[in-house]
């Protein structure tokens, strides 16, 4: 009886030990913070218990005369299996829902220019829609085409027409609030989408990143002879008056008229309101 006692005990040690594999894994997924502290300290506990398992089984050989005295032990061995149980299902858990968090990055993400793709953006022109038009708040959008961009392409390959796009869409992001969203609308049209933004506050910022790509060179090629620059339209969202599409539509034209203006500029779509 003495034996089969300390062999649930030492059992129930050795299953902690096993129990801190999912622990660490669990650790090694989670970023720095208080989520990650607390499971520190709960391998510190776990280590804690082993520790006390042993001394358990050191003070008790040999004093185990009972079955009844058989009830720690099993509580001792049992508890041990409890917590395998779940610190494994806890890292399988969190596991499954990176997973399924990197297929929902990965869903609504352009792979190329790291920004959200189209499909992203309908569902966002949606939601900021409705938020502008329930609480009355500002929304504009600007629609973003890099000028000659078949001319880079045909004269130093698509190779480095996608290190523009890419210098571009890192550009603008990193220049822009956090709540600002930027999508790529297609082939190397981007869409920044301006939550709480007016048409003037849109045409500040839209003048802004084209000195910014005007007066920077995205990439450095030997033989360029003429900076990258890129044309901007940009119109406000008038619920009273449109769809949130129209909107879009509208930054298209505006995008489209500043082609036609002679590039490297900005051009503002007035509102349905204010053109009637």
């Amino acid at each position: 009886m003495d034996n089969f006692a300390a062999i649930l005990v030492l059992c129930g040690a050795f299953i902690f030990v096993l129990s801190l594999k999912p622990v660490n894994q669990l650790m090694r997924s989670l970023p720095p913070g208080s989520c990650r502290v607390a499971w520190k300290f709960l391998s510190c506990l776990i280590a804690m218990f082993f520790v006390g398992y042993l001394i358990y089984a050191y003070l008790f050989y040999g004093k185990i005369n009972h079955w009844g005295d058989m009830v720690v032990p099993a509580i001792f061995f049992f508890g041990a299996v409890f917590v395998l149980t779940v610190c494994t299902l806890s890292a399988k858990t969190a596991t499954g829902i990176l997973r399924i968090c990197h297929l929902e990055h990965e869903n609504i993400t352009d792979p190329l220019m790291n920004i959200y793709n189209r499909r992203h953006l309908d569902r966002c022109l949606v939601e900021e829609a409705s938020k502008a038009k329930r609480y009355g708040i500002d929304l504009s959008v600007m629609m973003i085409d890099v000028d000659h961009f078949k001319r880079v392409n045909d004269t130093y390959g698509h190779s480095v027409g996608d290190q523009v796009l890419q210098s571009l869409a890192q550009l603008i992001k990193g220049n822009i609030r956090d709540f600002d969203l930027v999508f790529r609308f297609g082939g190397e049209e981007i869409v920044v989408l301006l939550p709480y933004t007016n048409a003037n506050g849109a045409l500040i910022l839209a003048n802004r990143l084209r000195n910014w790509v005007s007066e920077r060179r995205l990439i450095e090629l030997e033989d360029d002879k003429k900076d990258i620059t890129i044309s901007i339209g940009v119109s406000c969202y008038c619920h009273k008056h449109e769809k949130v599409t129209d909107m879009l539509e509208r930054a298209d034209e505006a995008l489209y008229q500043a082609k036609n203006n002679g590039r490297n500029r900005v051009e503002v779509s007035q509102a349905p309101s204010a053109t009637a």
